[in-house]
């Protein structure tokens, strides 16, 4: 029989390392809120040092052209942001002790579960990847095709782990009585993360366009009377992908015990849900504020991994669902 206080371990260890990719994610959209993205513009040192400077005299009197030499134009230093990145590259090499530790502790289920372990270290070889990737990303200069890669890789790990401490729990969530569920609601679920895909991808064009208007235009007002027609259709899909999920918690509200992880997690979805759109309303009518945009960006996410993991819960108690049906006829 397995130790549960090991299986117990490895699921807060997991549910850990998911919260710091997470804060990873919001980190991402502060440095890009911010334009903090070069604020260390070489990787992994940070102005060539393990710890960066805190004022410019500690830097070369020739650092501009050092910088530029290395196709870096006009680097110019700023504590600021050179420390806000630096915080975001900090935070990344936690997930990777995290993710490590996440691996380890999943050796428990080599003799009962080894998909739980392999998951596990693919977790771990993708944050792997995703670290040589933030490199590219600095040495692209930013371009925002592999921002936008970074952060979709950022999704794929978050959705990994969370089937990953689904899977671990699945005795757990087999419990869950989903029998007045409609038959169709997995399939509109699904559909539902698709349109959540869908609308951070637009979201992810709308930024690039943002980006491209920012150096245009310096005063934000004007920002607005320059975005691409991408961002009324990424305005407008928001009231489909609310109605949706709301569809969505109403029948998890008709049909699920409220004491339930899987109701918890439904009311959890409608909140991000609205919590998006308000800041979506926002960044739309109060040119653009800086703060919002990584909170926007941070609900979108989280969406998709609330949405996943009610699509997990569903995977293992689908399991129970055939069980009563067995249990009647016998």
């Amino acid at each position: 029989m397995m130790n549960s206080q090991a299986v117990l371990k490895f699921r807060r260890i997991g549910i850990l390392t998911i919260f710091a990719v997470y804060i990873v994610i919001l980190m991402g959209g502060i440095v890009r809120a911010s334009g903090a993205g070069m604020g260390c513009p070489d990787w992994p040192t940070c102005f060539g040092q393990w710890i960066p400077p805190t004022e410019e005299a500690q830097l070369p009197a020739n650092y501009h052209e050092i910088y530029a030499q290395r196709g870096y134009q006009n680097t110019q230093f700023n504590p600021v942001k050179t420390w806000t990145e630096y915080s975001n590259r900090l935070v990344g090499v936690s997930i990777g002790f995290l993710i490590f530790l996440t691996a380890l502790s999943s050796r428990i289920f080599l003799k009962g579960d080894k998909t739980i372990f392999y998951l596990s270290l693919s977790s771990f070889f993708l944050v792997g990847f995703q670290g040589w990737l933030g490199s590219t990303v600095v040495a692209s200069n930013l371009k925002p095709v592999m921002i936008t890669i970074h952060m979709l890789l950022a999704l794929v790990i978050v959705a990994l782990l969370i089937y990953t401490i689904a899977r671990s729990q699945r005795d757990f969530l087999s419990q869950i009585n989903t029998r007045l569920l409609p038959n169709k609601f997995k399939t509109v679920l699904i559909a539902a993360m698709i349109m959540t895909l869908l609308q951070i991808g637009m979201g992810t064009q709308v930024r690039e366009a943002v980006d491209f208007i920012s150096q245009t235009h310096i005063e934000r007002q004007y920002w607005r009377e320059d975005f691409p027609v991408i961002f009324y259709i990424h305005r407008s899909f928001s009231s489909i992908i609310l109605f949706t999920n709301a569809w969505l918690v109403w029948k998890i509200y008709q049909s699920v015990d409220k004491q339930t992880l899987l109701f918890r997690t439904g009311i959890t979805l409608i909140l991000l849900v609205v919590t998006a759109i308000l800041a979506g309303v926002s960044l739309d009518r109060l040119n653009v504020p800086a703060f919002v945009q990584p909170i926007h960006l941070l609900m979108a996410n989280l969406i998709f991994g609330a949405q996943f993991f009610l699509y997990s819960c569903l995977s293992y108690a689908a399991t129970n669902k055939g069980f009563i049906k067995k249990s009647h006829t016998e």
